[in-house]
């Protein structure tokens, strides 16, 4: 089982010009929505819905999505930035302490899903098709195949890590724990990725190497169990009637996958400076609770008061 352990000090991005780099996780979101509309084009396809409001759902959905996620993260984790570094907030980049570029990180997806919600809203605003609960019980299912790959993206970047642990599921994120300022000056080798090369493969460094401890790799947890609610949720809407009681795949959705992220945090260190810890949970796991308690309230109390278009 000890083969399970190992140490992870990826290459997270290819270097394009001057410190512009693609970004492996800016990959796994390019993938994601990818996906997504094609998940929806099949649900459109076989629901007979004209396809000229897929690319306009595409739109919403992505602006949604990250414009959700990136306000989410400041304001539940990162609510410096407003007033040390406010254009990175919705920038791809980092002015202070200097000048960066960074791609987008920092997402939350508690900030996403209430952004899909209301893009969905705006979305279903503008374009009358359907009701606003077709919409969402079926984009969940797209949202659900995507955040599997967001958090194998995490993964690359060495971010949202678990607890250190001594199970035979740890895994030393060196780049975590080593900053890149921290590891040239440890090591003494200026670029930076062969430094963080070096602390593995060279024995000179073993001792660097020994210190970083084995943690929970949380965000393949995660990613695995988000494989299954995509399989639930895709089993349910082609195999089972369900998928005509209206809000119940949207209820299912947030139980199942906040379910998930609330157990998921108990191995999860806790992210951005600023996170509650009342009764023993944290700020993701407070975050889940309305969010499973609204799923429940769709899949079993919820009926629609004007029949559904």
């Amino acid at each position: 089982m000890y083969a399970l352990k190992f140490d992870w000090n990826p290459v997270t991005g290819i270097d394009i010009i001057g410190n512009f780099k693609l970004h492996f996780y800016s990959v796994m979101w390019i993938i994601a929505f990818i996906l997504g509309w094609y998940i929806m084009k099949r649900i459109f396809t076989k629901e007979k819905v004209s396809l000229e409001y897929l690319d306009p759902l595409f739109i919403y959905t992505v602006l949604a999505t990250m414009i959700g996620a990136r306000l989410g993260h400041v304001l539940f984790y990162q609510s410096e930035l407003i007033s040390q570094d406010f254009f990175s907030i919705f920038l791809p980049f980092k002015f202070h302490p200097k000048f960066e570029f960074t791609g987008f990180q920092g997402l939350a997806s508690h900030g996403a899903a209430i952004g899909i919600i209301i893009g969905m809203y705006l979305y279903r605003r503008k374009y009358k098709y359907k009701s606003l609960l077709w919409i969402l019980d079926r984009v969940v299912i797209a949202v659900a195949s995507g955040a599997i790959f967001i958090r194998i993206g995490n993964f690359i970047n060495s971010e949202i890590i678990g607890k250190v642990t001594d199970s035979d599921f740890g895994v030393r994120f060196i780049q975590d724990y080593y900053y890149k300022s921290e590891i040239v000056r440890l090591t003494g080798i200026r670029d930076v990725q062969k430094a963080y090369d070096a602390v593995t493969d060279n024995p000179k460094f073993q001792n660097l190497l020994e210190a970083v401890p084995y943690r929970h790799p949380a965000q393949l947890y995660e990613s695995f169990c988000y494989v299954f609610v995509f399989l639930i949720l895709w089993y349910v809407y082609s195999k089972t009637s369900k998928k005509d009681q209206t809000g119940f795949l949207f209820g299912l959705f947030l139980v199942l996958l906040w379910t998930i992220r609330f157990f998921v945090e108990f191995v999860k260190e806790p992210q951005g400076d600023e996170y509650i810890n009342w009764f023993g949970l944290n700020t993701g796991q407070w975050l889940s609770i309305p969010f499973i308690i609204i799923g429940f309230y769709f899949m079993f109390v919820y009926k629609p008061k004007t029949p559904v278009k």
